[in-house]
C-alpha cells in the first residue's frame, strides 16, 4: 500500500518512479502531504481535502492538485497559471511577497469568501505565512480565465497571471463544488519546489 501510494504521489506530481524503494522525491511528497494534514487539523481548516500547486512543473501541465487525504490520492487536478512578475511574459515561475510585483507568492493560504469580480466567480485567499502575507493587499485571487485550457499543452506554455491562482473556466467551477460542500475553510499551499 505504501509504496503504490508513494508511487501516485510521484507520477501525478510530475516525477518518473525509477525504482521500488523510495527516493528522496518520494519524502518530499509524503512529508508535503503530513504537513498539509497537520497544518488544517491544527488550524481548523477542512481536513478531507487540500489544494497543492506545485509551480515548478512546466505551466503547460496540471500543477494544481485537489488532494483527498481521506482516499490517499489526488481527485482532480488542472492547469494553473504562474505570476509574470511585470513582464512581457515568464515561462519559469519567480516568488515575490512584495506589494506590486506581479508574481505569484508561495505558501499556505486559506480559501476565502467567494465573490463576483472582474473574472466571473472567483476566491478570496488570505496568506497564511510571511512569504505570502500581503496576498490581501496585492488581490491575490483564485479566478478563472479562458486563456488557461483544460488541456495540457506541453511542451507549450500557458498564460500569466499577476500573481494570481488562474484556472480555466471548467476547472474553477469543479473547485467552487469542492468547496461549496465542505462547511471548513480549504488549504491551498503553492509548495516552493
Amino acid at each position: 500500500m505504501r509504496q503504490w501510494l508513494l508511487a501516485t504521489m510521484v507520477i501525478v506530481f510530475g516525477y518518473a518512479f525509477t525504482s521500488e524503494q523510495p527516493t528522496a522525491s518520494d519524502a518530499r511528497w509524503h512529508k508535503t502531504i503530513e504537513e498539509a494534514r497537520r497544518y488544517a487539523r491544527q488550524h481548523k481548516m477542512d481536513t478531507s481535502i487540500c489544494f497543492l500547486l506545485d509551480l515548478s512543473i512546466h505551466n503547460g501541465r496540471k500543477r494544481f492538485f485537489v488532494y483527498d487525504f481521506q482516499q490517499a490520492s489526488v481527485r482532480n487536478a488542472g492547469l494553473v497559471t504562474h505570476g509574470n512578475c511585470n513582464e512581457l511574459f515568464r515561462s519559469t515561475v519567480k516568488y515575490s511577497n512584495t506589494y506590486g510585483s506581479g508574481c505569484s507568492a508561495y505558501g499556505k493560504y486559506r480559501v476565502g469568501q467567494r465573490y463576483t469580480g472582474i473574472f466571473g466567480r472567483s476566491y478570496r485567499l488570505i496568506g497564511l505565512d510571511s512569504s505570502n502575507s500581503r496576498a490581501m493587499q496585492r488581490a491575490i485571487v483564485m479566478h478563472s480565465h479562458k486563456c488557461v485550457p483544460d488541456d495540457e499543452v506541453y511542451p507549450n506554455q500557458i498564460c500569466n497571471s499577476l500573481g494570481c491562482a488562474t484556472v480555466s473556466p471548467a476547472f474553477l467551477q469543479t473547485l467552487d463544488t469542492i468547496i461549496q460542500q465542505h462547511k471548513r475553510p480549504v488549504l491551498l499551499w503553492i509548495i516552493n519546489g
